[in-house]
């Protein structure tokens, strides 16, 4: 645990007891901070109150009294309306942050040496993360791994000046902190998402550029246009900058083409026969990392043994099993379409799994990657609208469930005359209307692929 001891003596707010929450309010009182805390769901408080976490209806303090809220990143901050404990702080000017800000201020305060990267964008920033953190962990470095991935980032060990942090930060977490200023920053791409929490593209893409603008070295890909322009306004200003892409070759920075990620006319990394890293994106996911471990010193040689064994994540782009010439991959982290568009884009032949609880926009914009589909199988809310946009496209089937769909898929794709026909969950759809989230959705998938007769599983990678 990381005690906040920037807030020693100070009275703080707390509200969101889930995960990051209540590491949040254990964290804080060991740092000293007198703590109330409160949560909507009884369950929350319960466990906090266990805990030791003084548990308080916010709603009757005295916010005069209130130094700081520090609001979980589930939480309402803007929109659709801010939470009613935000309105309550600020309408006594109480500053509202979150978690990741605590551990910027306390690595400061406490060890301002230690190198802290961030990474954010909206798709590929937790491989992108892993693989960052990988990459310095097979090197020698000491490294902690949290954030929107893995552990809540105050629950980890405290800040001493060898010890890297490396932090997965969604738009919601560098919202509420407001002075982040890791040693290098990533902003991998951005499209739309999250749209209800943030009102609009332009304000969402401004509260990324925040994570870039604040860094020491800015690892910013080009590869689409509100980033390409941030990476143009970092230029500008003059701060260390370091563009990436897998579309177009950069003279300065880091690019994927065929299979290599290449720094200017030079070979940085051969990515071929890397099985975690198979993809467009996963390129662009490479070249980030690559430049973020640079900056911070890693040698060519160091990165491309670390990449070798590199496991990938669970659940993004993973080989759960093979079953002769099929194999069975678990996508289910791809919760909207542009995510399932890296992975349409990475195999042919596919017996595609998709549907779940729709996304504003659905699926028409894969229409390009439809010629790789063998067939599709859907499950979930979203099968009327898939099957309105497939029609007439793309064979498919209405199976309701992954059980029944992976049946059918398997069936189908063993009397395919492909080389290597590919099963593939790819929902571009939230989990929620039959799953609590994509990590159970893609378990389930992987213990079904695992009991067909005759499949060959796969050692299962890190949680994201």
């Amino acid at each position: 645990m990381i005690a906040v001891t920037t807030a020693r003596g100070r009275k703080v707010a707390v509200f969101g007891l889930g995960g990051s929450g209540l590491a949040t309010a254990e964290a804080l009182i060991a740092g000293g901070a007198d703590v109330v805390a409160f949560d909507d769901s009884e369950a929350s408080r319960q466990q906090a109150a266990e805990k030791g976490v003084a548990i308080v209806d916010l709603h009757g303090i005295d916010w005069d009294e209130i130094d700081m809220l520090v609001l979980a990143p589930g939480v309402p901050l803007t929109h659709p309306e801010p939470h009613w404990s935000v309105k309550l702080a600020s309408a006594k000017g109480v500053p509202v942050v979150g978690d990741i800000e605590l551990l910027a201020e306390e690595i400061r305060a406490t060890a301002p040496t230690a190198p802290l990267v961030a990474i954010t964008g909206t798709n590929g920033k937790s491989t992108t993360t892993a693989l960052i953190a990988h990459l310095l962990v097979s090197a020698g470095r000491d490294v902690q791994l949290g954030g929107n991935i893995g552990r809540a980032v105050l629950s980890l060990d405290p800040p001493v000046p060898t010890r890297t942090y490396v932090i997965e930060c969604s738009s919601f977490q560098i919202d509420l902190a407001p002075t982040l200023d890791p040693t290098v920053g990533v902003l991998l791409n951005l499209s739309p998402d999250h749209l209800d929490r943030h009102g609009t593209m332009e304000a969402y893409a401004a509260i990324k550029e925040r994570l870039v603008t604040a860094s020491r070295t800015a690892v910013v890909g080009v590869d689409d246009a509100l980033s390409r322009a941030i990476a143009d306004r970092l230029e500008k200003r003059g701060g260390k900058l370091v563009r990436i892409s897998a579309k177009e070759m950069l003279a300065e920075g880091y690019y994927y083409a065929g299979g290599t990620v290449w720094s200017g006319s030079e070979v940085a990394a051969d990515l071929a026969g890397i099985g975690s890293l198979r993809g467009t994106h996963n390129g662009q996911n490479a070249a980030a990392a690559i430049a973020a471990v640079s900056a911070l010193g890693l040698s060519r040689e160091a990165i491309t043994a670390g990449l070798k064994t590199f496991p990938g994540l669970a659940h993004r782009m993973e080989e759960v099993g093979s079953l002769g010439r099929i194999l069975f991959i678990n996508d289910s982290k791809a919760t909207n379409a542009d995510s399932t568009a890296q992975a349409l884009a990475t195999f042919t032949d596919i017996h595609w799994i998709l549907g779940g609880k729709p996304k504003i926009g659905g699926i028409a914009s894969l229409a390009g990657f439809f010629p790789r589909v063998a067939k599709a199988y859907l499950i979930g809310q979203a099968s009327d609208e898939f099957a309105a946009t497939l029609d007439g496209q793309v064979a498919y089937e209405r199976c309701g469930t992954i059980e029944a769909a992976l049946g059918r898929a398997t069936e189908e794709a063993s009397a395919s005359a492909a080389d290597e026909p590919v099963v593939l969950l790819s929902p571009a759809c939230a989990s929620y209307d039959q799953f609590k989230n994509f990590e159970v959705r893609g378990d389930r998938f992987r213990e079904l692929v695992a009991a067909i007769p005759g499949v060959h599983p796969r050692v299962v990678p890190a949680q994201g």
